[in-house]
């Protein structure tokens, strides 16, 4: 009994310190130290980045718990079945401990479909692609920077406009002129699908405050769908090794107001980049697997 008690004591300090130590974290220390979520009063960059943190965040907590659980045993092997003063030789051996073994063979059996279960949901609602979005978006990667269409309603996006972009170049000092890259704009609270697509080799469009990113292929389409939530200038990069300038593939999202996000397309529109966006810089023209070639091949 004294021992249980004693138990209980330290068990009230200890609940209390922690409760004191995790109500000073930051809303960055929160969500893993994840991108985005360094001021706490802003709301989440999209309607998915809670739902990736979280999923990070509590995978992290139970493999630290599992961390702990199993030094803990280790320290405790080495303790109770250490060499005693006097004896020579090795330890006394054992064989196996059933309970222990038992345990080593459920438990990670638990974690694993554990943490299957949870990133196959989350997956599935991140992969589930928005069939009439509010703003559809066709970007495409290139040796070393990103082209953008945004479509509209006809069926052969004769009332879309674009912008195509040109690599980042950086000074002597290596900085980077953020206003020259190619810049994404999105409105805020509103549906958006971004159809993914190459020029030449593997890309991947990646969105860094957005925790997440996809691939670009040739010959195989690739979307992402989501509601941008909190009005802002993002950076984005190429995550795919795509050759030397690999480095430069650099662009900005922005996410605006409805309005402003109309006046963009309106300056475009004006600027007489209309229709479907070309293809006349296509390094790749032959169709996978036919050995036909598109109509801009030479």
């Amino acid at each position: 009994m004294p021992s249980k008690r004693r138990l209980r004591w330290l068990a009230l300090p200890l609940g209390t310190a922690a409760a004191v130590l995790l109500a000073g974290c930051t809303s960055s220390q929160l969500h893993g130290f994840l991108p985005g979520f360094e001021d706490a009063d802003a709301p989440p960059a999209t309607n998915r980045t809670d739902m990736v943190a979280a999923l990070w965040t509590n995978s992290w907590v139970v493999l630290l718990i599992v961390g702990l659980i199993t030094w803990g045993l280790m320290l405790w092997a080495m303790v109770a079945y250490r060499r005693r003063k006097g004896q020579t030789g090795l330890p006394v051996q054992l064989r196996y401990n059933m309970p222990i073994e038992i345990f080593y063979t459920v438990v990670p059996l638990i974690l694993v479909a554990g943490m299957f279960s949870f990133t196959a949901r989350d997956q599935t609602t991140l992969e589930t692609q928005d069939q009439n979005p509010d703003v559809s978006v066709t970007a495409i990667g290139k040796q070393w920077s990103w082209d953008f269409q945004y479509n509209g309603e006809a069926a052969d996006n004769s009332d879309a406009v674009w912008t195509m972009g040109t690599q980042a170049q950086p000074d002597k000092d290596g900085n980077v002129d953020q206003d020259a890259l190619p810049t994404l704009y999105l409105p805020v609270n509103e549906s958006v699908r971004i159809d993914l697509e190459s020029r030449d080799v593997a890309h991947s469009f990646w969105v860094i405050d957005f925790l997440y990113k996809k691939d670009l292929y040739i010959g195989r389409d690739n979307s992402w769908s989501f509601t941008p939530t909190r009005e802002g200038t993002y950076q984005g990069k190429c995550a795919e090794l795509c050759g030397e300038y690999h480095s430069a593939m650099l662009f900005r999202v922005k996410v605006v107001s409805a309005d402003e996000y109309q006046q963009h397309l309106d300056e475009l529109r004006a600027e007489g980049n209309t229709g479907d966006i070309t293809d006349a810089y296509d390094r790749l023209n032959n169709e996978p697997g036919t050995g036909a070639q598109n109509e801009g091949e030479n």
